[in-house]
């Protein structure tokens, strides 16, 4: 099988997480891929291959013979998709890119004018949607990946490599992926995420995150006879989210900077819940907006009277940095490797969160790598498939590698 042949059987399989639910995996339609990949991980030769109670793939290939003293690498992925758009009955199929728009469906299109960087893809073969669901490349082209790395030692065993311990988690886009990951077990104390972005990405630094949930208790009755007595709680939820800075949202902020973003609201007169996540790549600065949610809440419960408005905020990973730089020497292999390729590698901090930070804080120094997928979370999500083959090389390039 080769690295499309793979990638598209598994945006075949419908795997979405599940926010706001407390086991693991949140769902049980992600048994499906963990299953196929524990069979196809054997097949290639990871006779270990095994899924865990809680949905997590391990498998090691085993060093080549005179490589068994170098430290062992990981690789993870995750399964799930994102749950922002429709994740089933996916039906990609193969563009050769000579420029222009890409018409996904009718009046759905890729445009070079929404994405300028799309001129970089011309002569790429793309893998993209019809535009009613998104791809699934973000992660499965890491798994995918990550896969042909290991067939390839598998069919050539003249290549000299390392011991390559490989995971595949569940529920990375809900914050629960390390979630009872097995560090022991693993068979690595150092590793990577592969998990998205444009070839080059190299990312060893991540926004603190907290994700909260807002309940907000109303009282409704009927308008003809409302006054003073209706506590509406849509208009609450509203006025809560006025009362956050709008240039501090997701789509006014890049870079460094931080943000405050309700996701999704939902309710009535009597009652709304809504999602807030908090990021900031800055410790100081992320305790100080956790802060500032905290005293929207207390503000408005002294508008409406105490216990109308609640917060659930929690912290979900903070900045790997701190953890990754004494061992800067993942960094330096990664970029080594991407110039192999021929790629240009991109120091990049991340502006969203993946499991390698709380492996970080575990006791894994996990970077990320990128994959060679592009506008993650959404319809017109694509992967390149010439991209997908150079990062094959990097990861061989890492797994070969005696740094």
């Amino acid at each position: 099988m080769d690295l499309t042949e793979r990638f598209l059987k598994y945006v075949a399989v419908y795997t979405h997480s599940a926010k706001d639910v407390k086991k693991d995996p949140t769902t049980e339609r992600q048994w499906d891929l963990a299953r196929i990949l524990v069979e196809d991980l054997k097949e290639i030769g990871c006779a270990d291959a095994r899924v865990d109670e809680w949905c997590r793939v391990y498998a090691t290939c085993p060093a080549s013979p005179g490589w068994e003293d170098v430290p062992a690498i990981g690789f993870v992925a995750h399964m799930d998709t994102v749950v922002d758009a429709p994740g089933d009955n996916i039906k990609p199929r193969i563009v050769h890119y000579e420029g222009g728009d890409i018409v996904l469906s009718e009046g759905i299109v890729t445009s070079p004018k929404d994405f300028p960087f799309m001129d970089k893809y011309i002569g790429h073969d793309l893998i993209v949607t019809d535009g009613t669901t998104l791809l699934g490349a973000d992660d499965k082209a890491g798994i995918a990946e990550i896969m042909d790395m290991v067939q390839r030692f598998q069919q050539h065993p003249e290549i000299g490599h390392r011991k390559v311990a490989i995971c595949f988690t569940p529920d990375e886009e809900v914050g629960r992926g390390p979630l009872h990951f097995d560090y022991e077990g693993f068979g690595a104390k150092m590793g990577y995420t592969v998990d998205g972005g444009a070839l080059g990405g190299v990312c060893y630094e991540t926004f603190n995150a907290a994700n909260g949930v807002i309940t907000i208790k109303g009282f409704n009755i009927h308008p003809g006879s409302a006054k003073n007595k209706m506590k509406n709680a849509v208009k609450i939820a509203a006025r809560f989210i006025t009362m956050l800075p709008d240039a501090e949202s997701p789509e006014h902020t890049e870079g460094f900077e931080g943000y405050y973003h309700v996701g999704d609201i939902e309710g009535s007169e009597s009652g709304a819940r809504m999602h807030i996540i908090v990021r900031d790549h800055d410790r100081a600065k992320f305790e100080a907006r956790k802060a500032f949610v905290h005293n929207l809440v207390d503000y408005l419960n002294s508008v409406y009277g105490e216990g109308t408005v609640t917060l659930e905020l929690e912290d979900v990973y903070y900045n790997m940095k701190e953890m990754i730089l004494p061992h800067m020497e993942l960094i330096d292999n990664a970029m080594k490797a991407m110039e192999s390729v021929g790629a240009t590698p991109r120091i990049e901090a991340a502006r969203g969160g993946t499991d390698g930070a709380t492996f970080s804080y575990g006791g894994m120094p996990c970077p990320n790598l990128s994959t060679g997928g592009e506008n993650a979370h959404g319809v017109k999500e694509f992967a390149s498939i010439n991209d997908m083959k150079k990062m094959v090389d990097v990861l061989q390039y890492i797994a070969c590698s005696r740094e």
